[in-house]
């Protein structure tokens, strides 16, 4: 059974790139057929590494495919708008990654920014996207003070449009965690209304392969391949300061 699986965030910097690398990983060690896209790479001038290069890097996961590239670090719309440049056609997108998984069992999408940043003129986002492609959706939070009316704001866009959560994963989990984020890993479950997706380590992304592939299975839940369990995690700290 083939499936899509979108990666968005509730703002930009908060680990999709490192999240669908885990994701991506996880699946093509149990010998899945893997894909992944990245509809609209900003911030990156033609011949630099972007995000998909990270994702090979970490994953092994080699078949990747980026629509399109814009150099300023804007969102997809305004960053075409500045260089001159066509934006990216959602329609276009979502019949390419259609293709793509007929012949893979997952092809994951990671977005550009938030849910809701445009990719064109026309007010079309990733949430847009994922409803055409009627994909399960994995949110990536940060941990930090916020975190939890970001990603209030980004569940409830979600539930507005009709898309599924795939869960909540923290990007980013920091070593010595502070009171607030101790705290907003219950408050993200309660959120959710479902356990923990997931909490990958701050600096995963500068690991080899091989450690980030053993940090990808304890980081992640059952549902996205990995062996995370919520309840553990939680006991790993104290919910007082």
């Amino acid at each position: 059974m083939m499936s899509i699986l979108v990666v968005t965030g509730t703002d930009t910097g908060v680990g999709k790139t490192v999240v669908t690398a885990a994701v991506a990983a996880l699946a093509r060690d149990r010998g899945a057929a893997v894909a992944v896209v990245k509809p609209a790479q900003t911030g990156v001038a033609p011949g630099e590494a972007g995000d998909l290069d990270e994702v090979i890097r970490l994953s092994g996961v080699t078949t990747t495919f980026e629509f399109a590239r814009f150099p300023d670090p804007l969102s997809p719309a305004a960053a075409a708008r500045t260089a001159g440049l066509p934006p990216l056609s959602l329609s276009a997108a979502a019949a390419r990654i259609r293709e793509l998984a007929e012949s893979h069992r997952l092809v994951i999408v990671e977005g550009a920014g938030g849910l809701l940043v445009r990719f064109d003129e026309d007010g079309g986002t990733l949430a847009d996207l994922a409803r055409e492609l009627h994909a399960l959706v994995v949110v990536v939070a940060r941990p930090s003070l916020g975190t939890l009316n970001h990603t209030a704001l980004t569940l409830e866009a979600m539930a507005g449009r009709g898309l599924e959560p795939a869960g909540v994963v923290i990007g980013s989990w920091p070593a010595e965690p502070d009171l607030a984020e101790r705290c907003n890993v219950a408050d993200l479950e309660t959120l959710a209304a479902r356990p923990l997706a997931g909490a990958l380590p701050a600096g995963a992304g500068a690991l080899t392969r091989e450690e980030f592939a053993d940090v990808a299975r304890a980081g992640l839940a059952p549902t996205l391949g990995g062996v995370f369990d919520p309840a553990a995690f939680r006991s790993t700290f104290k919910l007082s300061s």
